[in-house]
């Protein structure tokens, strides 16, 4: 908490040595960077996998189902949809009432994946050393909080 005596150097200061959302964002970033040098030789981001496996996972997916599991905006989500479409990797088609859409992975989705399973498991370890294992416990339960809805936002 800051006082009022501080002067507002001191206060910009303080943000940008302990803001939480900086440091995660910065955290973020390199980890990102990690994934995607990895990924890179198979033409996908780390996002695109994400997509893969949860639609994988999912079977038929709709987008909304996807999302929700991956914690994306629908306009982020439709726009990686659609390169993946255009590459062959994902397909969409209509859900039983006409009004929803349903994403596949294909065939050559499902064989990109797969080869794309060891540059991931590269990066992951690569990533776990970077944050090492009192931050990875962390990471874990914190996601693991998120995902059962334990943890919202507060105000």
């Amino acid at each position: 908490m800051t006082r009022k005596t501080e002067s507002p150097s001191i206060q910009v200061r303080q943000i940008a040595e302990e803001c939480i959302a900086v440091r995660l964002r910065l955290l973020t970033r390199a980890v990102t960077r990690l994934y995607n040098r990895a990924l890179r030789p198979h033409g996908l981001t780390v996002s695109q996998m994400n997509i893969l496996v949860a639609a994988s996972c999912l079977g038929q997916a709709r987008p909304q189902d996807i999302c929700r599991v991956l914690h994306l905006e629908k306009s982020t989500l439709s726009r990686d949809v659609e390169r993946m479409r255009i590459q062959g990797w994902l397909k969409k088609s209509s859900g039983e009432d006409g009004r929803t859409s349903l994403i596949h992975v294909t065939p050559a989705g499902g064989r990109l994946l797969e080869k794309a399973i060891p540059a991931w498991r590269e990066a992951q370890q690569r990533a776990k050393a970077l944050l090492g294992e009192p931050g990875c416990a962390v990471l874990d339960r914190t996601a693991t909080a998120l995902r059962r809805g334990d943890l919202r936002e507060t105000g």
